[in-house]
């Protein structure tokens, strides 16, 4: 027993073909199998977390297991999530570079092309190093012109954000 959509799918398809439409069909289709992969990929990777200010979102990828567990016991965190630190304040700032992240992170963990442990970029030291002085500035404003520009905070605080201790 045939299906008859099938054979009038196959038909209408053989027909566009032959009226000069293949290369069209090839584009079209391609152009789907690009987008379902990415949808595919999007959900696999659970693309909608990455929308939070949820910490879990950052062990979404099993190198950042370790920095995860760490901030669990740092002092920050109860007072901080991932983003605080690591992305700017403003709204177009702020995602701006979970967008550069998200990208530069996907591109690493999917080609291998990062160091393990992971370590974090100059662009991204500076962010953090933003955010630092954004919540404690009133505590730090006569230090910040001295060291901010040879010195970070995290140079004398670097178990803040991830205690490495335990």
């Amino acid at each position: 027993m045939h299906d008859k959509r099938g054979i009038k799918l196959t038909k209408l398809l053989k027909g566009l073909a032959l009226k000069g439409h293949a290369p069209g069909l090839v584009i079209v289709a391609l152009f789907g199998v690009a987008i379902g992969l990415g949808l595919f990929t999007f959900n696999y990777g659970k693309g909608t977390s990455y929308f939070s200010d949820n910490p879990l979102t950052c062990v979404n990828c099993h190198v950042m297991r370790d920095q995860f567990e760490a901030w669990t016991h740092s002092s920050h965190a109860r007072v901080a999530t991932c983003n605080d630190c690591h992305t700017p304040n403003g709204f177009v700032e702020k995602w701006f570079v979970k967008g550069l992240n998200g990208w530069n992170h996907s591109v690493a963990f999917t080609l291998g092309g990062f160091h393990e442990p992971i370590r974090i970029n100059d662009f991204n030291a500076r962010v953090v190093q933003n955010s630092c002085v954004s919540c404690h500035e009133t505590a730090v404003h006569q230090m910040i012109s001295h060291f901010e520009e040879t010195m970070s905070c995290v140079a004398c605080h670097s178990g803040v954000g991830h205690d490495t201790r335990n």
